[in-house]
């Protein structure tokens, strides 16, 4: 099975799509578009897409390329990241003057590079960081990525779990070209679109509540050339298959002026 993910090897998302699905064949993709398109063709069977962080929220853009592909949640994961201080195999903790890394990773590790005078440098993947720090050899810069980066590049781990908040988690979608129908607890992924009226989403959200439904995830993305109308992006615990579910979808498309589910699929513990 090969299994896309957004980033070099050795990111986080490459450990969490081993921690998901096993020993699968890994596809590094250079961007979410990228990933998603790589199972739309079919050159890989499935792809892990991280969808929002427990410290830095949502993650936008893979809203907007669930909509636009006709793919399915088929699972979630969520993944405990733990950054590492990564630095050449001779480099010395006390000559570490810059760090470079993804803006998400350096903004989580913020409070501790700044205690240290470290200076914060962007650049486009945790794992791509330590893959240019090897290439410039370095002493006085150090990367931000996972342990796996570091052993994978053969480098060194000057301090480990340096994220100034331990309670960071990423959640991840498992995507494929095929719905499943989820065994045991699930959840349900849909997006809609509402009339601009007065108590519309008010509405739409009743028909969950009186079917004591749980809404976990209510997010809401602009709809593309309609300024100020927006598209809505609900996860409630449930199978599209359960006949709450089904009563309580069937009364939003009598609001909704489109409604799509996005999968239902096994909710992770």
């Amino acid at each position: 099975m090969k299994v896309s993910f957004q980033g070099e090897p050795g990111a986080y998302s490459e450990q969490a799509v081993f921690n998901y699905f096993g020993d699968v064949e890994t596809v590094p993709c250079e961007s979410f578009d990228v990933m998603f398109d790589s199972v739309v063709s079919g050159k890989s069977d499935a792809a892990l897409a991280p969808i929002e962080n427990s410290l830095a929220g949502s993650i936008h853009q893979n809203y907007d390329l669930l909509l636009r592909h006709n793919l399915h949640i088929v699972g979630e994961y969520f993944l405990r990241v733990q950054h590492c201080l990564i630095g050449m195999p001779d480099a010395k903790m006390e000559d570490i003057k810059k760090a470079i890394s993804h803006p998400q990773a350096l903004g989580q590790c913020a409070a501790y590079l700044r205690e240290r005078g470290i200076k914060p440098e962007t650049v486009y993947d945790t794992a791509g960081s330590v893959k240019m720090l090897k290439a410039s050899g370095a002493l006085d810069t150090a990367a931000i990525a996972s342990r796996r980066a570091a052993e994978l590049y053969g480098m060194k781990i000057l301090q480990e779990g340096i994220e100034d908040n331990p309670e960071n988690f990423t959640r991840f979608l498992a995507i494929q070209r095929e719905p499943k129908t989820p065994e045991g607890e699930a959840k349900t992924s849909i997006v809609f679109t509402l009339k601009n009226v007065p108590g519309s989403l008010f509405k739409a959200m009743s028909v969950f509540a009186l079917r004591d439904l749980d809404l976990t995830k209510i997010e809401s993305r602009p709809l593309q050339g309609k300024p100020w109308e927006y598209l809505f992006y609900i996860d409630f615990i449930g199978s599209m298959h359960d006949e709450a579910a089904k009563r309580a979808l069937n009364h939003l498309s009598e609001y909704a002026l489109m409604l799509r589910m996005l999968g239902s699929y096994p909710r992770f513990k």
